[in-house]
């Protein structure tokens, strides 16, 4: 028997605030049996693009956010399980509106499916992250990014999102935890940090809006730990290259006069710790029991 699939997603405003999300959904259309898609009613034209696509597997919900929701992200949390409540797949796979599936690699998730799924105990898969920075040429490598991610989760067990990043699972229907996953072998690009420095911008004015006490900080990304990147030297997702040319901020240089933060200094001590014991310090929303 097919192990089915669906993909699911949420948007508001998405062409307001740079996000790639045509190219995001395009690229996971090949993989799943259906795409759920909750666009929030905003003020561009984000939702004739998305049923511009025209394609049979897409559904599309319209939804209305509460703007009065400024409890750390929980309007995201909202607005991804209303798009994960539609779907019907045995697994759902999640994609935000700046991340993509690289084409060569969607062979290698749907064996990582059906190699899994009759073992109960993996509950998720967790993804390898790319995070661009700056430009599509530089990636991060600090610990301060998470480095993986679940990403595809069981339709059968009880999940739930407290923000639009990560899931828990619902252990004896009271008392919550992390999800137990097994290496989908794969990536999720992230192209967030890449957009022009002017969309990512609107972006975090948002986001403050929906995160009470979240500090916006200005848009420079020449100010940033330069030891905190490396040079990309992998291939783009094909449904990127039109985004990349034409969206995407395109050269990186850093101020030499840029001082550290706090954290900065912090994640640099980090990093070097990890190369001295071999260890792992970002952030982790999961538990690998395969």
């Amino acid at each position: 028997m097919t192990v089915s699939i669906s993909g699911f997603t949420f948007i508001r405003n998405g062409t307001m605030l740079g996000f790639p999300f045509i190219e995001s959904i395009r690229s996971l259309l090949p993989l799943v049996d259906e795409f759920v898609v909750a666009v929030g009613r905003g003020n561009d034209d984000t939702l004739a693009r998305v049923q511009a696509i025209g394609d049979p597997k897409i559904r599309i919900i319209e939804t209305i956010w509460n703007e009065r929701m400024a409890d750390r992200g929980f309007v995201y949390a909202q607005q991804k399980m209303i798009a994960q409540f539609a779907c019907t797949g045995d697994w759902v796979f999640y994609l935000e509106g700046d991340e993509i599936v690289h084409e060569a690699e969607l062979g290698a998730i749907r064996a990582s499916v059906e190699r899994h799924h009759g073992n109960p105990a993996v509950e998720a898969l967790v993804f390898d992250y790319i995070h661009f920075y700056g430009s599509p040429a530089h990636v991060s490598v600090s610990p301060g990014w998470y480095r993986r991610e679940c990403r595809m989760v069981r339709n059968t067990i009880r999940t739930y999102a407290p923000d639009g990043q990560y899931w828990l699972v619902m252990h004896e229907h009271k008392r919550p935890r992390n999800p137990h996953g097994a290496l989908a072998d794969a990536h999720i690009y992230h192209y967030g940090w890449v957009r022009r420095a002017e969309y990512m911008q609107a972006k975090l004015d948002q986001v403050a809006k929906y995160w009470e006490g979240a500090v916006v900080p200005t848009i420079n990304y020449a100010n940033f730990d330069p030891q905190a990147v490396a040079p990309f030297t992998g291939t783009h997702p094909q449904v990127m290259a039109h985004w990349l040319a034409t969206e995407a901020e395109q050269n990186l240089v850093f101020n030499p006069d840029y001082r550290l933060t706090p954290k900065e200094r912090k994640y640099r001590m980090s990093k070097s710790l990890e190369r001295l014991t071999g260890l792992d310090f970002s952030r982790k929303h999961f538990k690998l029991v395969a």
